[in-house]
């Protein structure tokens, strides 16, 4: 269940920030319509170790800023109706990540900010950072038995800093062996880290979902919070919280600085940590009581001297010598076939080129494809892709309004990732297709390249442009646009043409520039310029003309005006001087 794992999500602050990564973000778009037939792992249970009696990690904060709990009937002001935004903004994120790969589950964000509040205030306290990171650690009790389950190290340490026995980390609080196997990319950054808020609220709502749950269903939404922590009073104080983020409305409140909660400090309604249960002494039983002494036997009778008989029996036959039996041959104690393990994720290939392109603006004709294989060589069915844009410089590449896409692989184990369009300039991005195993992920890279589109010139109106001769032509508008956007800061050149004998446009020639109309250029523009380079195409991609003169030798007929970029786009403007009017008597 890797799955979305792991976006699902960039859905990031990148993926659903930008998606599901997101809540003021965009929802991550979903090519198929995942099933949960095969949601990856099973259904964890009250016995899990995240499950354990782990304790609480604000035990690991000074005294005076440990806030256990504020109950959830408190309602002050940024109380705990008060979310900090990257917390809410992490929540939201992780419930439009998993709806968009295991839409069966129905996981709302309200029950992981239930989950959040109660396991480190949403990482208040901490320092939680815009990343989701946090500048302090959030380490729980040390699992060694003493007042709480005994979980012996699982991670040499790299979580949470103790290489004999586990700690519950980060935001979410996960045992080091929990996040091992739930443990999810929920801000796109390619890194999997319990500290990191994002990461933590994907992983949760992943391990909730896990085995096909339905958490609308009441039962399985208790069994869920069950084996995050198998407390009732647990259960329902995130039902709690839960209920009231979902009633009552949330305030979004900035992020605290290390040490300060959203809420006072007040005493606390977590559960006591349960002291590890005592071995039961089973009582030794009874030694075998030793034999009394036995009693001295009474002499016996004297036998009677049996009678003497008569006829004296006859001499028994002498038996037959038996046949030594054949010792039986020892079987062969048949060998115990072994169960094959099972197939898992080996590795994810491309499908056809590493090299993707489109013109800016347009669809990709073609969608990127990955094939998946499972260890024994097949393809792997039904599993989990995330397709991810980062470093885009082209404007936005984007799968409709999100920059990641989940899918899942077909009988080939092929995934395809339709509906990508390229950014409106020219530029390069890169799409990463990943598959999360048990323990593993696998990615593959494909190298997007977007090319300019090319600009089109047009002039605003469609009347003729008309000009008298002694008179000038000004206000003459134009406007470039390139894939159906405005092309900003566009240089061009406006000048007269005229054709040669191929048919072709060229400058016009001096004779012809004499009597023609023209641009004042030089000094107090007194210079007669048959071609001049316009200001710059603005925010909106319009370009305004300089004013066309003509002088009373001009001579009326039809002129050309030809607008050309450094590209070679051109315009043609036919412009029409006609003779001055002749002076009334």
């Amino acid at each position: 269940m890797k799955p979305l794992h792991r976006h699902l999500v960039n859905t990031s602050r990148k993926v659903l920030c930008t998606a599901a990564l997101a809540a003021s973000l965009t929802t991550a778009a979903v090519a198929t319509t995942p099933s949960t037939a095969d949601a990856g792992e099973s259904e964890p249970s009250p016995d899990s170790p995240q499950a354990t009696d782990r304790g609480d990690a604000r035990l690991d904060l000074p005294a005076p800023v440990a806030d256990p709990q504020v109950p959830p009937t408190t309602t002050a002001p940024g109380g705990a109706s008060g979310i900090p935004g990257t917390a809410l903004d992490a929540y939201k994120r992780a419930e439009l990540s998993v709806a968009a790969a295991l839409p069966g589950c129905k996981l709302p964000w309200q029950l992981l900010a239930g989950i959040g509040r109660v396991e480190s205030v949403h990482a208040s306290g901490y320092g939680l950072k815009p990343d989701g990171s946090t500048d302090k650690p959030i380490r729980g009790p040390r699992l060694d038995g003493n007042g709480f389950a005994e979980v012996r190290d699982t991670d040499q340490g790299e979580w949470d800093a103790d290489t004999s026995y586990d700690r519950a980390v980060g935001p979410m609080q996960f045992i080091p062996s929990t996040w091992k196997k739930w443990g999810a990319d929920g801000n796109g950054d390619t890194k999997r880290d319990p500290n990191n808020i994002y990461d933590a609220a994907l992983g949760a709502g992943l391990y909730l979902c896990a085995g096909d749950r339905d958490l609308s269903d009441p039962a399985a939404l208790d069994r869920a919070i069950l084996s995050y922590n198998n407390s009732r009073e647990y259960v329902n104080t995130v039902l709690g919280y839960m209920k009231q983020y979902k009633d009552g409305g949330v305030s979004e409140i900035p992020n605290p600085p290390v040490g300060n909660y959203p809420t006072p400090p007040v005493t606390g309604t977590l559960p006591t940590p349960t002291p590890p249960r005592q071995p039961v002494t089973r009582p030794t039983p009874n030694p075998t009581p030793a034999p009394s002494k036995p009693a001295t036997p009474t002499t016996p009778a004297k036998p009677t001297t049996p009678a003497k008989p008569t006829t004296p029996p006859a001499e028994p036959s002498k038996p037959t010598t038996p046949t030594t039996p054949t010792t039986p041959t020892t079987p062969t104690t048949p060998t115990t076939p072994t169960t094959p393990p099972a197939a898992t994720l080996a590795k994810v290939e491309l499908v056809g080129a590493s090299g993707i392109t489109a013109e800016a603006g347009s669809a990709f004709t073609a969608a990127p494809k990955v094939k998946a294989l499972l260890s024994d060589g097949k393809p792997a069915k039904n599993q989990v892709v995330v397709f991810v844009v980062g470093d885009d410089t082209t404007g936005a590449t984007r799968f409709g309004t999100s920059d990641s896409l989940v899918v899942r692989t077909d009988d080939q184990g092929i995934a395809a990732a339709p509906g990508l369009k390229a950014g409106l300039k020219g530029g390069t991005f890169t799409l990463r297709a990943t598959a999360y195993g048990s323990v593993n992920e696998y990615t593959v890279t494909f190298k997007g390249t977007v090319t300019a589109a090319p600009v089109v010139l047009a002039r605003k109106g469609t009347e003729q442009l008309d000009v008298v001769v002694g008179k000038s032509l000004t206000g003459v508008e134009l406007f470039a646009t390139a894939a159906g956007q405005p092309v900003t800061g566009l240089k061009t050149t406006a000048g007269l043409v005229e054709k040669d004998e191929a048919g072709k446009w060229q400058p016009v020639k001096p004779e012809a520039a004499a009597k023609g109309p023209y641009f004042k250029g030089g000094k107090d523009g007194a210079e007669k310029l048959t071609v001049i380079e316009p200001a710059a195409t603005g925010a909106d991609g319009k370009l305004v003309l300089p004013e066309l003169f003509t002088a009373p030798e001009t001579l009326p007929g039809t002129y050309h005006l030809r607008i050309l970029t450094a590209e070679g786009v051109a315009l043609v403007l036919e412009v029409k001087v006609t003779a001055a009017p002749a002076p009334q008597a």
